[in-house]
């Protein structure tokens, strides 16, 4: 039987560039420019760069100023004769992000603003696992006031906030984290519902909710200066996530759920884990598996009663970080013989554990995979630590105005 090859369907025809459609073009051209630049550029370098005319060049060039995506900054020499010309570069007063985030010790909440810098960092110790959704939101949005009452001092404006959740989540839905107890939680609803009452300059539509993996492994790249461009970035804690950058993308999947590591089978007749399967990854190595039925002593977090135990040698507490190690090896082996990747990013609370796992893991990705004995893994704690995900949220929102700066110049004014 012959079979069927269906031909390639034919492109439609590209829409005509109307005026509105290239003066968007070219401001967003005119801003990637002066984003990309390392020190402040002058609108004669922004002239050269682009191609475009100078008057175009200052009329776009006032447009980034009033809209306070851009500053001017001192004098700059660009290499022609004559006087030094007025340098531009990317406003740190104006349009900010925020990132809200739920982790194993608490909860934190940061500001970024355009330039990629953490202008407030704040974080508070909770026993949320004994409380519902409502209340550790509850508890977020009070912060996210303070965050951005302490920011707005500072003449910044946040315009988005997104909340990192451990788990995988469906347009704000959480679907399923099973180290907070959640199930179908409507954390973007709940969070909209919490922030209503509050005085702040963000619209309560313009709330984002995502993988707490998945944004630390952005905060993670964005972090490393595009000198690291594929990795896994492995959030360890109440829960176990993967985040994975392949050539400086971040692989989500068809529905944007990939990366739960935490739930890949180690031992297929192991320890029941609370997803309803058994021997996941996350029965061996997350904090309250590493701990056991051993308490969290007061005003301690999991992570520091973790740390606290092995400093001082308990050999229990050694023994399953040993435990905890070689899980995890096992489990990154097999995402890395699939994916051809050769750095491994231990954050969250693994990032303070690392000097407890990385040995144990690196014995077990030396003895399965395949290519290991001629590319060697490198597995080494996140640059941005337990802060991974908070800043990534952060970075995240700031990201949509680098991107499309266009659209933050054309919103509606404030009420």
């Amino acid at each position: 039987m012959k079979a069927h090859i269906r031909p390639s369907s034919p492109r439609q025809p590209a829409e005509p560039v109307r005026q509105e459609g290239l003066r968007s073009l070219n401001l967003e051209l005119v801003f990637r420019h002066i984003l990309a630049a390392s020190v402040p550029i002058s609108r004669t370098e922004l002239a050269t760069g682009t191609g475009l005319t100078r008057p175009t060049i200052s009329r776009i060039v006032e447009e980034l100023l009033a809209g306070r995506l851009i500053t001017e900054s001192g004098l700059t020499h660009d290499g022609r004769a004559g006087r030094p010309r007025v340098g531009l570069t990317i406003s740190d007063k104006g349009p900010a992000g925020l990132g809200l985030d739920i982790r194993s010790d608490g909860l934190a909440a940061c500001v970024v603003d355009l330039t990629g810098t953490v202008r407030h960092l704040a974080f508070a110790p909770s026993t949320y696992t004994d409380q519902g959704a409502p209340a550790v939101l509850a508890e977020l949005a009070r912060m996210a006031g303070t965050a951005i009452e302490a920011t707005a001092a500072e003449e910044l404006t946040v315009v988005t906030a997104t909340l990192a959740v451990p788990g995988p989540v469906d347009a704000g839905l959480v679907r399923s984290a099973p180290a907070l107890g959640w199930r179908n939680v409507d954390a973007g609803a709940l969070l909209r519902g919490a922030t209503q009452n509050l005085d702040l300059p963000i619209s309560v539509d313009n709330i984002g909710v995502d993988n707490e993996a998945n944004l630390a492994a952005l905060g993670e790249l964005y972090a490393s200066d595009n000198t690291l461009s594929s990795f896994v970035y492995v959030s360890g804690g109440l829960g176990i996530g993967a985040g994975i950058v392949l050539d400086g993308q971040l692989l989500r999947g068809v529905r944007g759920w990939s990366g739960e590591l935490g739930h890949v089978t180690v031992y297929p007749d192991g320890k029941p884990c609370p997803c309803g399967s058994r021997g996941c990854l996350q029965t061996y190595a997350s904090l309250p598996a590493i701990l056991s039925d051993e308490p969290v002593p007061p005003h301690s977090t999991p992570d520091a009663a973790v740390t606290s135990r092995a400093d001082a040698g308990d050999p229990g507490t050694l023994a399953a970080l040993d435990t905890a190690g070689t899980a995890l090896g096992i489990a990154l082996s097999d995402m890395i013989n699939i994916l051809d990747i050769d750095t491994v990013l231990l954050g969250g609370a693994f990032s303070l554990l690392s000097s407890w796992l990385t040995a144990t893991a690196r014995t077990e990705l030396n003895q399965r995979v395949l290519t290991a004995a001629w590319a060697p893994i490198t597995v080494r704690p996140a640059q941005l630590g337990p802060d991974a995900a908070v800043i990534g949220a952060a970075l995240t929102a700031i990201d949509q105005i680098r991107q499309h700066p266009t659209a933050w110049l054309l919103r509606p004014p404030p009420p």
